[in-house]
C-alpha cells in the first residue's frame, strides 16, 4: 500500500493534494482490495477535509486583507477631503 502522512498537522496543502492524486490513481487502477479501498476512502476524506480547511483559512485571510485595504483607502480619502 502507498505511504500515508503521519498526521494532518505535518501536512501542507500541496502534500495533501498530491496524496489525494495518489489515492485516486490507486482506486482507479482497480487493484485495491476491499479493506485497502475502505482505508483509502477514509484517508481521502481526511485529505479533502484538510484541504477544505486550508482553502477556507486562506479565503478568510484574503477577505481580511481586502477589508484592511478598503479601510486604508477610506481613511486616505477622508483625510484627503478634510484638507480641502
Amino acid at each position: 500500500m502507498a505511504e500515508q502522512p503521519a498526521t494532518t498537522t505535518d501536512l501542507t496543502y500541496e502534500a495533501a493534494t498530491a496524496r489525494l492524486e495518489d489515492i485516486i490513481r490507486r482506486l482507479d487502477s482497480g487493484e485495491a482490495g476491499l479493506r485497502e479501498t475502505l482505508n483509502l476512502c477514509q484517508e481521502g476524506r481526511t485529505m479533502v477535509e484538510f484541504c477544505a480547511g486550508e482553502l477556507d483559512a486562506v479565503g478568510k485571510g484574503l477577505e481580511e486583507l481586502r477589508l484592511d485595504e478598503l479601510v486604508a483607502r477610506l481613511e486616505a480619502g477622508a483625510s484627503g477631503s478634510a484638507s480641502s
